[in-house]
């Protein structure tokens, strides 16, 4: 794991950017000067703590180098046969990447599997490629402007790296985006001409033609569109516990200390229990609170005596937090208000004192269905219609207000991208009324565009919802959370529920086949029935969360807090 900056802005500072992301990699930093390009490097060691396997790597005749953040696993096999031909100088995973784009070319990709970004600098043809992971796991920004390319891991490279903050405009659009998703959505940043990369996608630029002359995605998954399948069930569980097996055994291989992160919910209890069966005297690291209705501690170390796990715990107060208040712009480079991000951080600092590596639960809720508010459309489609009570809420700061309230829930749960907006929180009518003048937003501007974007009618209304919050929520909220807060320690933070042959098979069954019994995340429940008792698997979801008066300190609601202070950093940073 590490950070990558590049490109061939001239005037650029390289070492000053890459210096300026160096807690991605504080084992060593390197920028090396090409024809074309400049390539910047910081090492975070994880496979081959030899200085061998030190990036930018080029082959062996120094006509491709790459510079590469992230992991593939299971890449043994793929080294092996590649070893047949090419004369490997380490054992890490960074050169097999390099040599199966030798030998296969842009089909390369097709052999690889794991999180990442990559850049390779293919001198033969004076191109640069860059490919981000299937799921957006690993950050990937890239600048196109005036003929001039340049990627990074961090936006805030891109600034070190300028020296002058004038070079880079905020996008409007991108900040009234903030306001809907409380996250800028890709491929969005916060500043014109920059942009993320989205995930399974890859971007080639020819310093030649001086222009990007392929973007593309190279992979795109395949969901059943069925409600109805005939999968026999002790199958499917017998299947989904090999598969996650399997992904554990890949993920956690690494030259350096291993643990996981433990809430005491499923996810993470189910992966600290393989990881345990697989890795000995095994860290589980947890944090908990002293408010009790946060606090899920006790379920933490129940889980960890069940995984053989040594349980490190800390618990935090008001107090512990208020070092970190108003931490998210430095972290994100933009407006970020997940207050997950907090205990997060915390966590992750707390593993740091004793391992490089974790793996997590994260995934889990989008790939096996486990969000709380699912719930609504269950009740809807049992019949259990929502309270008169639950309706005036849900519509108290609503757009607009259906006439037959009744007839437009039957319709909406069955197929409404307007409920599902409303149930995450946002797109809140006074709030973007007003900013939309104050940021100059033309009226007929579509903030649901991202949404929409992978919103598909045709699918059954739970693999509907499960496959748009594995598009849009899981990249630009989850995982972009836990990789800037894991990384502004130096730690690697795995996330086995994301093996592409887990997700693959999770998404190639039909929707009774993995909902039924009117329980989330059902199948992950009944494989391990067996391991952990009901009141691990059963209980009612919290969600990593932090008590709302440790961010807010006031009455405000936290999401109105961190809009007006974040924003307030952001714009006094620029």
């Amino acid at each position: 794991m590490c950070g990558i900056l590049g490109g061939n802005i001239r005037h650029w500072n390289y070492q000053k950017g890459i210096e300026r992301i160096r807690h991605r990699g504080p084992d060593g930093q390197r920028v090396i000067e090409y024809e074309d390009c400049i390539l910047g490097f910081a090492r975070l060691a994880i496979m081959d703590l030899s200085e061998n396997a030190m990036q930018p790597l080029a082959s062996q005749d120094g006509n491709v180098v790459i510079v590469f953040n992230g992991e593939i696993y299971g890449f043994h096999d793929l080294r092996d046969t590649l070893m047949k031909k090419y004369p490997f100088q380490t054992s890490s995973d960074t050169e097999v990447v390099l040599y199966a784009y030798i030998e296969y070319g842009d089909k390369f990709i097709e052999y690889i599997d794991g999180m990442f970004a990559i850049a390779i600098y293919d001198r033969r043809i004076r191109q640069i490629k860059l490919y981000r992971d299937r799921y957006g796991i690993k950050p990937l920004y890239y600048l196109y402007k005036n003929q001039q390319f340049a990627f990074t891991s961090e936006l805030k490279a891109f600034v070190a790296a300028s020296g002058n903050l004038k070079e880079f405009k905020v996008d409007k659009t991108a900040v009234y985006d903030y306001l809907a998703y409380q996250y800028i959505p890709e491929p969005k940043s916060m500043y014109q001409d920059v942009y993320k990369l989205e995930p399974a996608s890859c971007i080639h630029y020819d310093f030649t033609k001086k222009r990007i002359v392929k973007k593309e995605k190279y992979w795109r998954l395949r969901v059943c569109t069925k409600a109805y399948g005939n999968k026999k069930r002790r199958e499917v569980l017998d299947d989904i516990r090999e598969l996650i097996k399997k992904s554990v055994e890949k993920q956690i291989i690494a030259d350096v200390s291993v643990g996981t992160f433990l809430s005491g919910g499923v996810d993470s209890s189910i992966i600290t229990y393989e990881s345990g069966c697989l890795y000995d005297k095994l860290k589980a690291f947890s944090i908990g609170f002293e408010e009790r209705n946060y606090d899920e501690s006790k379920y933490a170390k129940i889980a960890a005596g069940i995984c053989h796990a040594e349980h490190i715990l800390e618990t935090l107060s008001n107090e512990d937090v208020s070092d970190v208040r108003g931490m998210l712009c430095g972290l994100y480079d933009e407006p970020f208000a997940d207050t997950s991000a907090y205990p997060t951080y915390i966590v992750s600092k707390l593993a740091r004192k004793d391992v490089k590596v974790v793996l997590t639960g994260d995934g889990g809720d989008e790939v096996f269905g486990g969000y709380e508010r699912y719930r609504w459309f269950i009740d809807a489609r049992k019949g259990r219609w929502i309270s008169s009570e639950r309706i005036e809420k849900f519509f108290a700061d609503a757009a607009f207000i259906p006439g037959d309230i009744g007839k437009w829930f039957t319709s909406n749960f069955e197929s409404g991208l307007t409920t599902y907006c409303r149930h995450m929180g946002n797109f809140k009518k006074d709030t973007y009324k007003s900013w939309r003048k104050r940021l100059g937003i033309p009226d007929d501007y579509d903030a649901k565009w991202y949404l929409r974007k992978y919103y598909h009618e045709e699918l059954p209304v739970m693999t509907r919802m499960r496959y748009l919050d594995f598009k849009t929520y899981l990249p630009s909220d989850v995982l972009t959370k836990v990789d800037r807060t894991s990384m502004s320690v130096s730690l690697e933070a795995r996330v086995p529920f994301l093996d592409r042959d887990l997700v693959e098979y999770m998404f190639s069954l039909a929707e009774n086949e993995y909902f039924y019994d009117g329980e989330l995340k059902t199948l992950l429940k009944k494989a391990y029935e067996d391991i952990f008792p009901q009141e691990i698997l059963y209980r009612k979801k919290k969600g990593f969360a932090i008590p709302g008066n440790y961010v807010s300190g006031g009455n405000n609601t936290v999401y109105e807090r961190l809009l007006k202070l974040e924003w307030k950093q952001l714009c006094e940073a620029l």
